[in-house]
């Protein structure tokens, strides 16, 4: 009887080692509500200031813009987009290129780690505080699949999966008919652009649109999988 209290025993204190240990594991978690947008000028090497602006949506995607202050050739943003997801401390962003930009929450803020992930051991400002902010009209280039049937057009993001309306374009009408496209079939597309907050179809409703910048090119040989 005292060997079998011993084998449960000792069989309680492995389990409860194990369960401690998973519980460190920075495993992803589910999305949790947290504030749309943030804002901090952050470090720069060869400009004064770099201004940082994150915006997270509910649906998983974010989008980043950086606006280089007091270059030689003045202030110069560019923009990037892709998802967002939590581990137990971290928020991990992931481009439409694949790379990572890690923060860790601290309080209302969001403070940037570096690219493994770890602290930046700096006196520097590298916090990120919560704001008010429309999205940016940064262009930026995206990938996805276009399809144009009955007067409305949606895309649908390489890097996200997501499925998005598109603003009316004419030249995107005429790039997809140009391309042989028939009966709202997708076809791959390659242009620069940005996402605003529009009234959608449905009374009342808004949504995220995708708003066509330029640099427009179909091709109906490739597909997300290409490079």
């Amino acid at each position: 009887m005292k060997k079998i209290t011993i084998v449960l025993f000792l069989a309680a204190g492995a389990l409860s080692l194990l369960g401690c240990n998973n519980h460190y594991q920075p495993k992803e978690q589910p999305l949790q509500p947290m504030q749309q947008s943030y804002q901090g000028v952050l470090p720069c090497a060869d400009c004064s200031g770099l201004e940082t602006s994150l915006f997270l949506d509910e649906d998983g995607t974010f989008i980043l813009q950086e606006t280089y202050l007091g270059g030689k050739d003045g202030d110069r943003a560019y923009a990037s987009y892709g998802s967002w997801a939590r581990t137990a401390d971290k928020l991990v962003l992931t481009d439409n290129n694949g790379e990572k930009r890690y923060f860790h929450p601290q309080g209302k803020d969001l403070e940037l780690l570096d690219q493994s992930g770890a602290p930046i051991d700096s006196t520097l400002n590298y916090r990120l505080q919560p704001v008010e902010k429309k999205l940016p009209n940064t262009p930026m280039p995206l990938r996805g699949s276009y399809r144009y049937m009955a007067d409305a057009a949606v895309f649908k993001d390489c890097a996200t999966g997501k499925t998005f309306p598109v603003a009316n374009n004419l030249a995107l009408e005429q790039g997809y008919a140009k391309a042989g496209a028939e009966g709202g079939e997708p076809v791959f597309l390659m242009l620069n652009g940005h996402f605003s907050v529009q009234p959608s179809m449905e009374e009342g409703q808004m949504e995220k649109a995708l708003v066509p910048d330029g640099q427009i090119r179909f091709d109906k040989n490739q597909n997300c999988a290409s490079r």
